[in-house]
């Protein structure tokens, strides 16, 4: 297959198409009975169990995606991948996440220069540095140990931090390591978040990480300035060096912002935002509250799946299996959307991460060399921690539309409960719901069964369930932050191979330009219109008349009011 050639072009395209057919005649009923089917359907690795059973394909099926994914040259681009050469052409740049997590003596090489020693570089600063906060022998500019750290950064700088952190904040090692200490996440450029944020902590106690690649990020830099008037308020302006880190590249912003450029660790180019958790961006803060050896456990989870994505054949590699599906589901069944349902509570920010990881990559419309898809590529994911979920958008999975869904379970609890006299224990009633569900949706319930029941026969539509419906089970030994790294490498890679096949450019995001280059219009006009009295001009009626009230009804506020932070 030519670079130019739409994948929808090729044979094997087509002869999935024609295989639709083929799929819709069988229930997933009638498939999981096939018990050899179900064996074939189900891939161990490293402690993990993904069963793809209730998925509606058969083996003929998976060997057809496995042919999309030859002509696809699947494997060829995973290589370039990890070889370090530029496949996000739009921006001209290599996609190295797995970098971030090699072992110290691995090679992988970006323009011809091995970029591990440099990760290793900023990693041992981060120990290093962190570990001189976390002794108290860094701190603040009264003397006081620095206990409380507000990371500021929005998008991949925030959402993948943020789930690694809740899903720690509840595991034995993690608490112990984090005992005294908190973390809190300041993104939205809303007042509100910064007044949540900073709500009962101390300037004296707080170090603030500013998470800004370019140092140039307008929510981020002016949720900065705000942390930075909070902090020179209550100690004075020379308190910021002590108080104040930064994570960038652009070293003469920061100094410029009042940090010591020696106080800002670094990443690459080749780090796409929303793949940056394993860099400085999460590895920072993260160490800060939990310790290095702790996050360090992280990175050898996720890396431990790189090396499986690498070197598995694709009939055992769970992230090939599990793009391939998608793709099955979304472009060939019609099905748009996934739902993420992890079935403990530490893994509630799980969602919203991949959310981003999938919607930002490959919510594509054109190819990568820019011919637009003549079909449906990229996946609506929304997801929320099991049980929760049943109670609040389930019955539109089992009555409604058809949404593929991802149970995510875990055997041992990090906090397991138990009471004398109960049947089971709370994990076990959570995973019972687990191991049901699945299979509730693959089932469903019959007007006969229904009808034998007794059931009313004005009722009897009501309580019918289709079934049919696909989801995977993925089974983890438990949530320590091994493990957390494994998940999240598994869907990164996921992603990446969703978009590999597709012929989609999975590692660039134009689509968020635009509304951040009107809303710098609207920045000025608001500025000129308070200060000036200048009126609105340049915005189409529907947004002027907006504009319009926004500004009457908060006509009280001064054209130069002066500096005043949240109070809560």
């Amino acid at each position: 297959m030519s670079s130019s050639t739409l994948i929808s072009d090729t044979q094997p395209w087509k002869e999935l198409k024609d295989h639709v057919e083929d799929i819709k005649k069988s229930h997933l009923r009638d498939l999981l009975s096939n018990e050899e089917r179900s064996q074939s359907l189900m891939v161990e690795f490293d402690g993990i169990l993904l069963d793809y059973s209730r998925q509606q394909v058969t083996l003929e099926t998976r060997e057809k995606l496995f042919k999309l994914a030859e002509v696809a040259s699947l494997k060829q681009k995973i290589n370039q991948m990890y070889n370090g050469e530029h496949i996000n052409s739009t921006e001209n740049r290599a996609v190295l996440h797995v970098a971030l997590r090699a072992s110290r003596d691995a090679v992988i090489q970006s323009d011809g220069k091995n970029v591990v020693p440099d990760v290793w570089n900023v990693l041992d600063k981060i120990k290093e540095f962190s570990e001189r906060v976390r002794s108290g022998s860094w701190v603040g500019a009264t003397g006081k140990e620095l206990k409380d750290v507000v990371a500021i950064g929005i998008g991949g700088s925030f959402l993948g931090p943020l789930f690694v952190h809740t899903a720690l904040q509840t595991d034995p090692e993690a608490i112990e390591s984090a005992r005294g200490r908190q973390l809190r996440f300041l993104a939205n450029v809303d007042p509100i978040d910064v007044a949540k944020t900073i709500t009962g902590l101390n300037p004296e106690t707080t170090l603030v990480v500013v998470v800004s690649k370019t140092f140039t990020t307008a929510e981020t830099m002016l949720n900065a300035r705000t942390l930075r008037e909070w902090i020179i308020a209550a100690l004075g302006p020379s308190a910021v060096a002590k108080h104040m880190v930064a994570v960038s590249t652009n070293l003469a912003l920061v100094e410029k912002f009042g940090i010591d450029p020696n106080n800002a660790f670094a990443f690459w180019d080749w780090v796409g935002g929303r793949y940056s958790v394993c860099s400085a961006v999460g590895v920072f803060p993260l160490s800060l509250q939990y310790g290095f050896s702790v996050v360090e456990k992280f990175l050898k989870g996720a890396s431990s799946i790189d090396q499986h994505m690498y070197s598995e054949p694709f009939e055992r590699n769970i992230p090939v299996l599990l793009g391939l599906l998608s793709v099955w589901n979304v472009s060939f069944l019609g099905y748009p959307a996934r739902a993420i349902l992890p079935y403990t509570q530490a893994l509630e920010k799980f969602a919203p991460h991949i959310q981003q990881v999938s919607m930002e990559s490959n919510g594509k419309g054109v190819s990568i060399d820019g011919t637009p898809l003549p079909f449906e590529a990229g996946e609506i994911d929304f997801g929320e921690p099991g049980t929760n979920g049943q109670h609040s958008f389930y019955q539109l999975i089992h009555q409604g539309r058809v949404i593929p869904c991802d149970f995510i379970g875990v055997v041992k609890s990090q906090q397991p409960v138990y009471l004398k006299g109960e049947v089971v224990s709370n994990h076990d009633e959570l995973m019972s719901n687990f191991f049901a569900q699945p299979d509730a949706l693959a089932y469903g319930k019959t007007p006969e069964q229904l009808q034998k029941e007794n059931v009313p026969p004005h009722l009897v539509s009501h309580k019918t369930f289709s079934g049919n419906r696909p989801s995977v089970s993925l089974l983890l030994p438990s949530l320590n932050a091994y493990n957390v790294g494994q998940l999240l490498a598994i869907y990164e890679h996921r992603i990446a191979v969703e978009g590999f096949i597709w012929g989609i450019n999975s590692f660039d995001q134009w689509g968020v330009e635009l509304g951040k280059s009107l809303a710098t219009q609207v920045r000025k006009q608001l500025n000129a219109s308070r200060t000036k009295g200048e009126p609105i001009q340049g915005f189409n009626f529907s947004t002027t008349a907006m504009i319009t009230r926004y500004l009457q009804a908060s006509s009280d506020i001064p054209a130069d009011p002066p500096t005043s932070l949240p109070q809560i």
